[in-house]
């Protein structure tokens, strides 16, 4: 059985919910799970933190075998959209985590 490579996409607002479904994800399926949670909500960061935070998920996304996406209720916000075009692009498998 190959070991998928999946990145976690999805709203900071969810970064408890993230490691969660990433842990589960791990023990449940054998996933190699690449998270991209920061605990950044207290944090003051620079605008050139954000700009490599947003470039290393993108490496993160071309390395996975595919995108895993936390959509609590739906939501899916701006970032996360962009993220999904992005995979699509690379012909990445899109997992959501709620039926869409």
């Amino acid at each position: 059985m190959k070991i998928k490579v999946v990145t976690i996409c999805g709203g900071l607002k969810f970064q408890k919910e993230m490691q969660s479904i990433s842990r589960d994800l791990t023990l449940n399926n054998g996933w190699c799970v690449i998270q991209c949670v920061y605990e950044i909500d207290k944090t003051k960061i620079t605008q050139l933190e954000i700009d490599n935070m947003v470039k290393a998920h993108y490496k993160k996304i071309e390395i996975s075998d595919a995108i895993y996406v936390v959509n609590i209720n739906g939501y899916i916000g701006n970032s996360t959209k962009n993220e999904i075009e992005y995979a699509k692009s690379l012909n990445k498998e899109i997992i959501y985590h709620e039926e869409r």
